[in-house]
């Protein structure tokens, strides 16, 4: 099976395709030795009579019909995140209703996990001139959530980079929503490369100095905090945070660089959380079944099996999430959609056009490489689709 696929330099290539890597989808959800939470896109309702740059349409079936699959495979549900476009289209609304249809839809199927993005995204950024604005931002949200019974992951607030003058100004936040919780939350740190308006989070644009702020708050609220997802793309950092962690505290690694060694640990530290991470992962919406296969042979004490599942797919995450970083989701649904999860490929706020066609012939060429393109002939055929359509011979 062959495609015809554009390079750089307005040239193209024949590309023979590959058989798809075996990953049955088991008979039961399994279980692993990390919490691995996928955070999980949302499918736009292209049929909706609105304006796709001013509200959000989502297709409620296939979007919940995507995440019963994650849960299928063992994985949790981080919802409505950056990857669900939070902040880029997704308004907070929506994020709402979608948080309580996944609520909804984990409750029929034991042992699902779902944590929910809280933050400060329904405040006006002009409106946000005080940490008070900030604070009062966040516990609407939150009681909002948890009045579904829903779990938080704390989201970095823009309001709070906006208007923070120092790392007292963090802490006073995070020290109130902390004391307000119901359970014990994930915090988020979302690095600037994610979101420009971020920069300097925890009050430093040093990420030492910024990481011991947060080391700070957490320490500040023992029985608050499960965990911290960093998305900082350096692993060098993440492990040294991870090291200076409470015991008992998880690392949830949001590196979609370097996810495998991070998952795997090194050992090192005074506690057992010191030396791995777990997962709260973009790129996992995308490779879930590689990801599952993976952890369960970590979990049986086979390394080498989870560092052979992998391997091949960190080629790819580098590539969708290459500078301007912001823009990954157009590769992540881009992945859904080639491997039928839904049955086009438009995005909410119209961010299917983030991306370039080279970009997209370039992951398409490293889904197939790793094993990822479940059926060759329908991807193979909605990417010829998808070429047509903007003027490609394939």
């Amino acid at each position: 099976l062959t495609i015809r696929l554009p390079r750089a330099g307005s040239g193209s290539e024949t590309w023979t395709m590959r058989e798809a890597a075996s990953f049955p989808t088991p008979a039961s959800p399994p279980r692993f030795d990390r919490i691995a939470y996928s955070a999980a896109h949302v499918v736009s309702d292209p049929r909706a009579a609105s304006d796709p740059w001013l509200a959000a349409a989502l297709d409620w079936d296939a979007t919940i019909a995507y995440r019963q699959r994650l849960w299928a495979l063992g994985l949790g549900v981080a919802e409505a995140m950056d990857t669900a476009q939070r902040g880029m289209g997704l308004d907070w609304p929506t994020s709402l209703e979608l948080i309580r249809r996944s609520l909804d839809a984990a409750r029929d199927v034991p042992g699902a996990l779902v944590a929910s993005g809280c933050g400060t995204d329904h405040l006006a950024f002009d409106a946000a001139t005080t940490v008070d604005d900030v604070i009062r931002a966040y516990e609407e949200q939150m009681a909002a959530i948890e009045r579904l019974g829903g779990r938080l992951i704390v989201m970095a607030s823009r309001a709070l980079a906006k208007v923070a003058a120092g790392p007292a100004d963090y802490e006073r936040v995070y020290d109130r929503i902390l004391m307000q919780s119901k359970q014990p939350v994930i915090l988020h740190w979302l690095g600037d490369m994610f979101d420009p308006a971020l920069a300097g989070y925890w009050g430093s644009t040093d990420v030492d100095t910024a990481m011991a702020t947060a080391l700070g708050v957490i320490a500040a609220n023992p029985g608050k905090v499960d965990g911290i997802k960093i998305s900082l793309l350096d692993k060098s950092k993440e492990i040294a945070m991870r090291r200076r962690l409470p015991e008992g505290v998880r690392m949830y690694t949001g590196d979609d660089f370097d996810y495998a060694e991070l998952i795997a640990g090194d050992g090192a530290g005074t506690a057992s959380n010191h030396g791995r991470s777990d997962a709260l992962l973009g790129i996992f919406d995308a490779i879930a079944p590689a990801a599952s296969a993976a952890l369960v042979a970590l979990a049986a004490g086979d390394r080498s099996r989870f560092d052979a599942i992998l391997a091949p797919t960190m080629p790819l995450s580098r590539h969708i999430f290459q500078a301007p970083t912001r823009f990954y989701k157009t590769g992540i649904v881009l992945l859904a959609w080639l491997n039928g999860h839904q049955t086009h490929f438009t995005m909410v706020g119209g961010q299917q056009s983030a991306r370039s066609m080279l970009h997209f012939a370039d992951a398409f060429r490293l889904a197939d490489a790793a094993g990822l393109l479940g059926d060759p002939g329908l991807a193979s055929g909605r990417m010829k689709q998808l070429l047509a359509l903007h003027g490609f011979e394939a």
